[in-house]
């Protein structure tokens, strides 16, 4: 215990106040998150309410964190059926099972239409009653499911040597990114049923998913792009000298190596994916922050604006830190295999 001790001081005082004017600036800085973090620290918790059912209780000066009691349940299934809720927290429970056992992705997303929607002896419940946290998960995961293979392959052919490949994946990539992505949620929602054919019907939460799924796709692209041109031209070479033909070294030697070189940039369109899905509002699809802001519109919790965002935020930024501890962790794992 001594000798954990004298190693954090060694290292506080190396790091923090090895010389007279890191001393001052760390000073200042504990100075200014203690006032910073005092008055937040009272509202947050110290002064704030959270027992309690109606508005009425809520008699702190702080935050009232009965308001998010209440409708907990809205904040995470929006009007999906309570007696139906049992079907969410079981696939919360089976993607849980597949981060532990990675085999079971593969049938985890059929499995999750089925059940959230409805099959096999289960009642339907329509996409229109989906909403919040579940909303945004299941935009978030199922958007980036279509947009990680559309992008590897569009990254794929603006690499490639035949020229009409190269053109209309280079015209894919620069159409979906020089539009704003609420343009094409909005514009997914009205062409699209205009495009397939008579008869064939797509709901309206499928078209947002598209709509993402192609934006983030041609951004998605350009990161994997960057690493296959981070690759030597040896790797290249030596598999040609091993007699591999071109779908077999992108495979089995290119993408390996770009996916990984690839990994932080991936990363943080998944996590710009997972905030975009708070634009599928502008179709009347109430994911996470959708839902806040209907839940504000109710008399009985009027004036309640900062739990409601500060409750969402904070969902959304555990959300985006899982997903950047993670990506950091497949990075530490393909460094130590090299």
């Amino acid at each position: 215990m001594t000798t954990r001790l004298a190693l954090s001081l060694r290292f506080v005082r190396a790091r923090l106040f090895a010389t007279p004017l890191d001393a001052v600036i760390t000073l200042a800085c504990c100075w200014t998150l203690a006032r910073l973090l005092e008055p937040l620290a009272r509202w947050l918790v110290i002064d704030a309410t959270f027992r309690g059912a109606t508005r009425a209780d809520c008699t702190g000066a702080g935050a009232c964190w009965v308001f998010i009691r209440a409708r907990l349940g809205q904040f995470m299934y929006d009007f999906y059926p309570v007696d139906q809720r049992w079907r969410v927290d079981l696939i919360a429970v089976g993607v849980i099972l597949c981060a532990i056992a990675a085999g079971m992705a593969l049938a985890l997303p059929p499995l999750v239409l089925f059940i959230l929607y409805g099959a096999i002896g289960l009642p339907l419940v329509e996409t229109r009653d989906w909403g919040g946290l579940m909303l945004t998960l299941f935009i978030a995961v199922y958007a980036g499911l279509l947009a990680a293979p559309l992008g590897i392959v569009l990254a794929l052919g603006r690499q490639s040597r035949l020229p009409a490949i190269r053109t209309l994946a280079v015209l894919f990539i620069e159409f979906w990114r020089g539009v704003p992505i609420i343009a094409v949620i909005f514009l997914a929602s009205l062409i699209l049923p205009l495009i397939v054919p008579a008869g064939i019907g797509i709901d309206r939460l499928a078209r947002a998913v598209i709509g993402l799924a192609l934006v983030i796709a041609a951004y998605m692209a350009e990161a994997v792009r960057g690493g296959l041109q981070a690759i030597p031209k040896g790797q290249y070479e030596a598999a040609t000298a091993l007699g591999l033909r071109y779908p077999a070294m992108t495979v089995l030697i290119v993408l390996p190596q770009a996916l990984r070189i690839a990994l932080p940039a991936m990363t943080n369109e998944f996590i710009a994916l997972l905030k975009n899905t708070s634009l599928v509002l502008i179709v009347s699809i109430l994911d996470l922050l959708g839902v806040a802001q209907a839940a504000l519109a109710d008399p009985a919790w009027v004036g309640m604006t900062m739990e409601a965002y500060v409750f969402a935020g904070a969902i959304y930024w555990l959300l985006c830190f899982t997903l950047s501890r993670a990506s950091l962790r497949l990075e530490r794992r393909a460094a130590m295999r090299r």
